[in-house]
């Protein structure tokens, strides 16, 4: 969500602020602003709207000081305005807050009853006046904080500066990650290592409960009961030439084309080429053959990776799966038989439903597996085993990169339990690695077909509405495709399985509605196209996606036909996907949408 950046430097740190809060700009954002100490003072500079709005103010009203916190704003509490902007203020604090304080309205009633003055509609204001009532009361920086944090309920990720003291920043994390840089007499705090990157390729991610006072020398780390705690410090790996756009006009057609070396990447973290088998790059701590049950728990995007995968562990591992969105699974109470297996998906590694899931299920005594992009979040820290994808930074809000690579992973742990259960003969294995190897240059050679996409893409801008349709593997494709119609172009668009056209959606069809179906040549093709007719007879506008026997078999006046090449039915999501993410990408341009980030969404979503 939000972004939060903080520099104890050696010289002025406004442009190293705006910069870093520029590198987190993927993250989403609708308002921000800068806080310095000058003299021993605070003063701060608040915008609503982009980066550029703020850049344009300190050009006009610049800062100087050598400390400084910073803050890209997702608003949740209060409108996305100049004045609910961080960083927040009272007379000797300046916070900026990732996360959502969800007893606020307690706090700021109290608060203001003792005299404190908000002009803010903001839960994070009454971190701001709760640290200050303590100041008041004589407490130091240090322990004003120590005070007030056990007040808060909810989530965050905070920095401080405070009045009078230059060689101190203040951070704290419960629920929202903040990680810790390490300069040559400097000190920073960050939402995440992209945002230190250029400054540090050393850091330490607090853990849960965690505050730290820094100083220009080092940092001292507190736990929730407030003992020193040592916490390692790693190297992150990320090059801060790894976030720029290259050539291209967006950093999600950038991340669209990443795909094949990206997913190549992946496939061989987990396959033994000369073995000509999955080899997991963690070993499991269980057997899959005392599995019963695997729980699959993700967010958005990730949680159709996970349908997909629920096709594939039941098809070549004969193992039951039940997929839940993370935000219900918990709160449902579902009974979980312990020793079973729990695999949570997440791009950042972060998401706030995603972790209570995890820490639910491992309360239940389940063995856990996460599915992450980043391979120091705090899901992979909490999990039994981290499967790393290998995407590298996506920037793009709507996600394409990280999709493709989570399928890879998920893919070779099926084949892995398929082996492991005797589901799978070593030639079976052997096929099934074949085909998976021969994914990324499939990808390259599906990517060639952007320019007819991009002519497609001048009809369904026309729309209100478009309607994607699948079957096997390609429903939650269908259900991926519509999200991301949805996402950046804000045209309305519903996914479903093919088979439940008839079951409603089919009285949404008219010649004004565009069908999207995604259908390669398999045992279920014939069925789909029988779908596809019904659709056709009564005027809907059908794009059928499909390969060359699929569209020689389908032949029909009325679809667009989009041949992609041939390969096996098994792995076909990692490639069907491709024209759906440049369909949504070039539609959302002819749109005049912002592609890179799309209104009211965040890349990271770190609270409830």
């Amino acid at each position: 969500m939000c972004g939060v950046i903080g520099i104890l430097g050696r010289g002025p740190v406004i442009g190293h602020l705006v910069d870093s809060l520029q590198r987190l700009e993927y993250r989403g954002y609708d308002s921000a602003g800068v806080a310095t100490l000058e003299g021993g003072h605070l003063e701060r500079r608040r915008v609503e709207g982009k980066l550029k709005n703020l850049a344009e103010k300190l050009h006009c009203d610049p800062l100087s000081g050598h400390a400084g916190i910073g803050h890209t704003r997702w608003a949740t509490h209060g409108k996305p305005t100049e004045r609910n902007a961080h960083p927040h203020m009272a007379d000797n604090v300046a916070v900026v807050h990732n996360g959502i304080i969800e007893n606020f309205r307690v706090l700021r009633a109290e608060l203001e009853q003792n005299g404190a003055d908000f002009t803010s509609e903001t839960d994070t204001e009454v971190v701001a006046h709760l640290v200050e009532s303590y100041l008041k009361n004589g407490y130091s920086p240090q322990d004003a904080v120590k005070a007030s944090l056990p007040r808060l309920r909810g989530s965050y990720a905070l920095a401080f500066l405070f009045k009078g003291h230059e060689d101190l920043m203040i951070g704290a994390r419960k629920g929202s990650p903040l990680a810790i840089g390490y300069g040559d007499g400097e000190m920073y705090l960050g939402s995440d290592a992209i945002a230190l990157a250029p400054f540090t390729d050393s850091i330490m991610y607090l853990e849960d409960g965690d505050w730290a006072v820094l100083t220009r020398a080092n940092g001292v780390i507190y736990d929730s009961s407030g003992s020193i705690v040592h916490r390692e410090a790693s190297s992150h790996g990320t090059s801060s030439l790894l976030v720029n756009k290259a050539n291209y006009r967006h950093f999600m057609a950038k991340e669209i084309h990443e795909q094949p070396e990206v997913v190549g990447q992946t496939l061989a973290h987990y396959v033994d080429m000369a073995g000509e088998r999955i080899e997991l790059p963690s070993k499991l701590p269980f057997d899959f053959n005392a599995i019963q049950r695997i729980w699959i728990t993700a967010c958005g995007t990730a949680s159709y990776a996970g349908q997909v995968a629920k096709y594939w562990f039941e098809r070549l591992a004969r193992l039951p799966v039940e997929i839940d969105v993370a935000s219900e699974f918990r709160y449902r109470e579902a009974p979980l038989r312990k020793g079973d297996l729990a695999i949570f998906i997440s791009q950042s590694g972060e998401t706030a439903d995603t972790l209570a899931a995890l820490r639910y299920a491992k309360a239940q005594g389940l063995h856990t597996i996460s599915v992450v992009n980043v391979s120091t979040s705090t899901i992979a820290r909490e999990s039994e085993v981290v499967l790393p994808t290998l995407a590298g930074p996506e920037i793009g809000v709507a996600s394409t990169k990280a999709f493709t690579c989570q399928l890879m992973v998920i893919a070779a742990i099926a084949v892995a339990a398929g082996r492991e259960r005797g589901e799978l003969s070593k030639i079976e294995e052997i096929k099934l690695v074949h085909e998976l190897i021969e994914v990324p240059p499939l990808i390259a050679a599906t990517l060639a077909i952007e320019p007819q996409i991009e002519k497609l893409a001048h009809d369904i801008a026309k729309s209100r509405d478009v309607v994607y349709l699948g079957r096997g593997t390609s429903s939650p494709l269908a259900m991926e495709g519509a999200l991301k119609l949805k996402e950046i172009s804000y045209i309305h668009a519903e996914g479903y399985a093919a088979g439940e056209l008839k079951h409603g959606p089919i009285a949404l069809i008219d010649e004004t509605v565009p069908v999207v179906v995604i259908a390669p040549y398999d045992r279920l093709f014939e069925k789909t196209v029988s779908n596809m007719q019904e659709v056709a007879a009564r005027g809907g506008n059908v794009i059928l996606i499909t390969d060359a026997k699929g569209a020689s078999e389908a032949a029909m006046g009325s679809i667009v036909t989009i041949v992609l090449p041939d390969m096996p039915a098994t792995f076909t999501p990692m490639v069907y996907v491709i024209p759906l993410q440049l369909l949504a990408y070039h539609t959302a341009i002819l749109m005049g949408a912002d592609v890179d980030q799309p209104r009211n969404l965040a890349k990271s979503v770190t609270v409830e």
